[in-house]
């Protein structure tokens, strides 16, 4: 993503800093040199989408593994489907 481009921000506020941190310590147990600049455009699109997938499947990991650790709890119910009305 060029610099000044802002499309993915994090959901939770102030979850930014660990998030980076976080891409970090992947990048490095996957193998990749995280760009000392900050700037990741200059590496291929596959170390980048190797360390983002990497990332997903960790917190995913992380996720069924608090939800495992509640045993009973369910996942807040989905929110109603929007209506559609015929003819629009």
């Amino acid at each position: 993503m060029a610099q000044g481009q802002k499309s993915n921000r994090a959901l939770v506020r102030g979850a930014e800093q660990a998030l980076d941190q976080f891409k970090y310590q992947v990048a490095q147990e996957v193998g990749i040199t995280p760009p000392p600049d900050g700037y990741w455009g200059d590496l291929p699109a596959r170390q980048c989408g190797a360390v983002g997938g990497h990332m997903v499947r960790r917190m995913i990991q992380l996720a069924e593994q608090q939800l495992a650790a509640r045993p009973g709890a369910a996942l807040p119910p989905n929110p109603p489907a929007p209506t559609v009305r015929p003819g629009r």
